[in-house]
């Protein structure tokens, strides 16, 4: 089992930026794919950025060129740079992970950006 732990949400104002961690417990040693996905009010879950085992990253193209996503296998820890925030960055972020599917799921760190 693995339990994923996010932090680093908080309030911005709108061109700011902030830094998002996903700490992982547990039998972590077969997650390949890593990734962050958000929710704003009201609508779906959407993916936001995912690591790939080969290296290769996806960005939804509403981030792209504002998030980085890394990963530290030593640490077993995830982070998603943002950078330029908008409002409508607004959402619960949460950090997934899995061997080829997202299997586990941290509950979630809310980011709020203001205009």
């Amino acid at each position: 089992q693995v339990q994923l732990r996010e932090s680093g949400g908080g309030s911005v104002q709108a061109g700011g930026s902030l830094t998002l961690s996903c700490a992982a417990t547990g039998f972590t040693w077969n997650m390949n794919v890593v990734g962050w996905y958000r929710q704003a009010p009201g609508k779906e879950r959407e993916i936001v950025a995912r690591l790939n085992r080969d290296g290769t990253t996806n960005y939804a193209d509403s981030v792209k060129g504002r998030f980085t996503i890394s990963r530290d296998k030593t640490k077993d820890t995830q982070a998603l740079q943002m950078n330029a925030l908008k409002p409508e960055d607004t959402g619960v972020y949460y950090c997934a992970a899995g061997q080829t599917v997202m299997d586990y799921w941290g509950k979630g760190t809310l980011v709020t950006v203001s205009a």
